[in-house]
């Protein structure tokens, strides 16, 4: 909320709710309380506010989801769908002028009993996100502490072991994609008009999963839509078979975990493919910028920090403890 003197003497009170800007002007300088309660007196008049006396958090989470099914993504609307379901019976059941800090508060500490952090955040995040929308005051609350990530890479003889079972079946595809960093749902969504006559490869979609099954999507940022040149082997592979790949994530999943079973290797998921990507090309001597922009990343952030030097600080680590050894 802002209280502005204006070139003519007069104030003006602003706010931001929802991406919508409600303004007054007054002869007088407002205090906070006055200027906040024209403030929510004009939020409330509006027509999607209007409604919310007596309105449950229950029929406030479907109007939301309603007003921005056409903007949130698929697999946000299906996470969103998620946490409605953890939220307990008597929550759900509040009326939503009702709820306070207290409220908030209990949901988040019953649901952090056996939940992670981030599972915990995530639901907060909705419930914020749809007091917000009806314009509700906000709950602030202490969350648990967050857990620190560790970021497993495959190494180089991980992956060779991985490609030697899935050598001359119709999974070998999808798991050298995803050793060039493309992400399961762009793989999944590739077809063969994708692959050009000189073996560059255009990767602008995803095959994502919604509340109403699987979907075709833009890819997850922009920088995501790329094009990238995959080697000669692979590249005949794919048009023998005739397609990249033509079954479910779910098995895909499976798939690996069995190879990776079979050969003594420990479980990782497609994904970490493309921090094998990352760390492997770095030390190549490929650049951070080039790295970023074959792999998709939208910004050399997450790249820099957590895949590229996870395999440095390992090393340095061997290297601080052999020079202190030598003391």
């Amino acid at each position: 909320m802002n209280i502005t003197k204006l070139s003519s003497g007069r104030y003006r009170v602003r706010e931001t709710k929802n991406g919508k800007t409600y303004s007054a002007n007054l002869d007088h300088k407002p205090t906070q309380k006055e200027a906040r309660e024209i403030l929510d007196n004009m939020q409330l008049s509006d027509p999607i506010l209007a409604d919310r006396t007596g309105m449950t958090f229950s029929e406030a989470y479907e109007g939301f989801i309603s007003a921005k099914s056409s903007i949130l993504s698929p697999s946000t609307i299906k996470g969103y769908r998620t946490a409605f379901r953890g939220l307990p019976e008597w929550f759900r059941g509040i009326s939503l002028q009702k709820i306070d800090r207290t409220h908030v508060q209990k949901v988040v500490n019953d649901y952090s009993a056996n939940h992670s952090p981030k599972t915990v955040k995530n639901q907060y995040g909705l419930v914020s996100a749809v007091l917000n929308f009806y314009g509700c005051r906000e709950c602030p609350v202490t969350l648990p502490q967050a857990q620190k990530a560790t970021v497993y890479i495959p190494s180089k003889e991980d992956v060779a072991k991985l490609l030697q079972m899935a050598s001359g079946g119709k999974y070998e595809v999808p798991i050298r994609l995803g050793m060039y960093g493309l992400r399961r749902s762009e793989i999944l969504a590739l077809t063969l008009d994708d692959l050009a006559p000189d073996n560059t490869l255009t990767i602008n979609k995803a095959l994502v999963e919604s509340v109403n099954g699987s979907m075709i999507k833009t890819t997850k940022t922009t920088a995501s839509t790329r094009t990238i040149v995959i080697d000669q082997q692979l590249a005949d592979l794919i048009r023998q078979q005739g397609c990249i790949y033509d079954g479910s994530a779910t098995r895909l999943s499976m798939i690996i975990s069995t190879y990776e079973e079979a050969a003594g290797l420990p479980h990782f998921p497609l994904h970490k493919l493309r921090h094998f990507f990352a760390s492997y090309m770095h030390d190549l001597g490929y650049s951070d910028k080039q790295i970023q922009e074959a792999g998709g990343w939208s910004s050399n952030h997450v790249m820099k920090t957590v895949y590229t030097h996870a395999m440095d600080l390992d090393e340095a680590k061997r290297g601080m403890a052999g020079h202190l050894g030598q003391i």
